[in-house]
């Protein structure tokens, strides 16, 4: 019984070893003289991927049935973190029916590159969005017994050279983008695992960085749960185990449990760091204890709520002249092989094996009055004459009302394992809708894609649908947004660019001879588009609804724990019930350091009904409105008039207001190297230094301005200098001393 496990105190040294690490693919070493079972991890991160017979050496053979809810890039575009508990909940009880411990989920890196081939398994381009809906995955298959697995931690945001690259990232945006996510899922969630990712932060490798997994992820963050490898991701796991590496995955066959013993033996490896990482396998053991469930899978009850977070997660990104929705006794066509074969997931390790899989072509037939024809237009795989296939189509469509248009990436356009080289849809779908377009129809596109594309044709279509990739309801979902059975409310979380080259990351990603520069610093996404105001096809934040919202009233204030309050009158405007999302966008426009124009802080979803007004009430953090501040290594609030505004996208402000914060007092302490300017603005050491300076500048401020960057420390080896060194040096100390 796992109530009575051993502690540390009970195993051999081989046997401590033997526990951190796998014994095959997917589960824990047992030992089986104490009673100690193995468990067994699986991967996620939007359904069970349990393998159904023996592990294959990559862990990619046929797994069991289990429900395929939408990646993360598109409940991510739902905004919804307690949709996103829900769909956790689902997750976690599949993982207690097969008998599953840990599932491998979520992923909260930050969209850097639309290049990224695994984009479609992360949220966001922006870490606030990210770290809430990682959190809400988390308690939500926590709560069934299970644990969850935040990964991959961290600085992952690309797949070229992913084993080996460095990613070098400055401090400021390392803290404010790429951890911060992390950082809000283990503070407000407590995922009982961390997985290490496989690249090097700055030189190191995440699975040997002390600095990472210990001093930041346990001593700043306050985690409490086990430090799991990425499958491959140990370089030298007697460097990594101290470091705060708890568990190798999968199986090294005995090579790596027995480095560590000759090490414990030898004295280069303290046996308290291993009985450390046994203990929390132990302590992983006793958590997921009471995982395993009885029940039956609800087929039906999870296909449904997959269903709604497809439904959920569909952006409508045009609608020019109320095309959609698209009423049932209208004739219409539908062209696109996407639309008979859904492609609903990406591919590699998170490969689901679905219960079922809707069709988008089968669903609207199914809610058209008429008939409804079709034509496939392409194929996916690139086979077949073109030309006739385009033709078929073009007669298809015409003389209807409307054209749904299925586009999309195919599958092996974006993979785990490889980046994209380009954001461009397949040359033969670009030129079927010419064709289309050429011939007089009306065409509605519908999307099909794990990552953003460009959208050369926006200008020329009445209406688009971004549908991402939508799991296995996503094709039922879609026919429900066509028709407004659903009124979309779904919103971007990346922007969709113009063109490749206007990204910020252009230039650096993916880098060159095993390093990648994050040149662009803090500004990700649309912080570096709204920074350069660089025009976008659309913003991050975008999303249309068959209704309209009005918003008014807008108010700030600080609430007794130093958090921003923020309210707003939010009122439907239309015709037809409703949900907005409403983001809270803050900016400081006198600061002390650079920053983006405006970055998202708060965001929340309200349902209304036509006519109907609500009083909407967003919190701010303060601490998400801290920089880094790489002069003291710590979190600061800076003081000041901060704009906020309440917004239907980031370029779309409705309402805006101000509050005023008082900031964190911040001491630097001064040295030799401090500039003029340092001590001047120092309490202690500016009148002093005024003085001093008098006779050499007089109160020239032209000159004092030119000298302001000098450091101290030098102008006492100037001839007739106002301050020896040995005055600065008390006027050093004074300063530094006070209080």
């Amino acid at each position: 019984m796992t109530e009575n496990l051993p502690t540390t105190d009970d195993l051999t040294l081989e046997e401590k070893a033997a526990l951190t690490s796998g014994a095959d693919f997917w589960r824990t070493k047992p030992i089986e003289r104490l009673g100690v079972p193995a468990i067994m991890m699986t991967d996620g991160p939007h359904g069970l991927r349990k393998q159904s017979g023996a592990s294959d050496h990559l862990g990619l053979a046929e797994s069991v049935p289990a429900t395929c809810f939408p990646p993360a890039v598109a409940l991510g575009s739902s905004f919804d973190p307690e949709l996103a508990q829900r769909v956790g909940v689902a997750l976690g009880t599949e993982s207690a029916i097969e008998d599953v411990a840990v599932i491998l989920g979520p992923g909260v890196n930050i969209k850097r590159s639309p290049l990224c081939g695994r984009n479609f398994e992360y949220f966001s381009e922006d870490p606030i969005v990210s770290g809430a809906m990682g959190a809400g995955l988390v308690r939500g298959i926590q709560s069934r017994g299970v644990g969850a697995s935040l990964k991959h931690f961290a600085a992952n945001n690309q797949e070229t050279d992913r084993l080996r690259v460095s990613s070098d990232v400055d401090p400021r945006p390392l803290r404010e983008i790429y951890l911060r996510g992390f950082q809000r899922v283990v503070e407000d969630a407590q995922p009982w695992t961390v997985m290490c990712a496989y690249n090097r932060i700055n030189g190191v490798y995440a699975s040997e960085d002390p600095w990472l997994l210990t001093s930041v992820l346990r001593g700043e963050w306050g985690f409490e749960g086990l430090v799991v490898s990425d499958w491959g991701a140990v370089n030298n796991r007697v460097v990594g185990l101290p470091a705060g590496l708890d568990l190798e995955m999968p199986s090294s066959g005995g090579r790596t449990d027995a480095e560590l013993v000759a090490a414990v033996q030898e004295g280069s490896l303290d046996e308290v760091a291993l009985d450390i990482a046994a203990g929390r396998v132990l302590d992983l053991i006793r958590k997921t204890a009471n995982s395993r469930s009885a029940d039956v899978l609800d087929v039906d009850a999870h296909h449904a709520l997959a269903h709604e977070a497809a439904s959920r997660s569909i952006v409508l990104l045009k609608n020019d002249g109320g095309m959609l929705p698209l009423a049932p006794s209208a004739k219409i066509a539908v062209v696109g092989a996407f639309a008979e074969t859904p492609r609903y997931q990406g591919a590699g390790s998170s490969l689901i094996n679905p219960t079922r899989l809707d069709a988008a072509l089968d669903a609207i037939r199914e809610l058209a009055d008429g008939d409804v024809a079709f034509a496939p237009g392409f194929t996916l795989d690139g086979s077949g004459d073109a030309a006739t296939l385009r033709e078929e189509a073009v007669v298809a469509a015409a003389g209807s009302d409307a054209t749904v248009l299925f586009l999309g990436l195919p599958a092996e356009e974006e993979s785990e394992g490889f980046d994209r080289e380009h954001i461009d849809l397949p040359a033969a779908q670009l030129a079927l809708l010419d064709a289309l377009l050429e011939a007089g129809a009306n065409v509605v596109v519908v999307l099909s894609n794990g990552g953003v594309v460009a959208l050369p044709f926006a200008d020329r279509v009445p209406a688009i649908l971004e549908g991402w990739l939508l799991g296995q309801a996503g094709g039922s979902a879609t026919a429900d947004v066509l028709f407004g059975v659903v009124n979309p409310s779904a919103k971007l979380t990346e922007t969709i660019p113009l063109r490749l080259e206007d990204t910020p990351s252009f230039g650096y990603f993916p880098g060159e001879f095993g390093h990648v520069r994050y040149g662009e610093g803090i500004f990700v996404g649309y912080r570096g588009f709204d920074a350069k105001k660089t025009e976008v096809a659309f913003p991050f934040g975008h999303g249309l609804s068959y209704t309209s919202f009005a918003y008014s009233d807008a108010a700030a204030s600080v609430s007794e724990t130093g958090d921003v309050v923020v309210t707003a009158t939010l009122t439907n405007t239309g015709e037809v019930a409703g949900r907005e999302i409403v983001q809270v966008y803050t900016s400081l426009a006198e600061s002390l350091v650079a920053r983006a124009p405006r970055e998202l802080k708060a965001f929340g979803t309200v349902q209304l009904d036509p006519g109907e007004s609500r009083r909407v009430e967003l919190v701010v953090r303060r601490g998400d409105l801290a920089y880094w501040d790489t002069r003291v290594d710590e979190w600061v609030v800076e003081g000041g008039e901060y704009t906020v505004e309440v917004a239907a996208s980031s370029r779309d402000i409705r309402a805006s207001t101000t509050v005023t914060l008082e900031g964190d007092a911040v001491r630097v302490p001064l040295s030799q190297n401090s500039s003029i300017g340092d001590l001047l603005e120092n309490p202690v050491a500016g009148p002093v230094m005024r003085e001093a300076l008098k006779p050499m500048f007089g109160d020239d401020q032209g000159m004092l301005r030119m000298m302001a960057s000098f450091p101290i420390g030098r102008l006492a080896a100037f001839p007739n200098a106002p301050v020896s060194t040995a005055q600065i040096e008390e006027l050093l100390a004074s300063a530094n001393a006070a209080p």
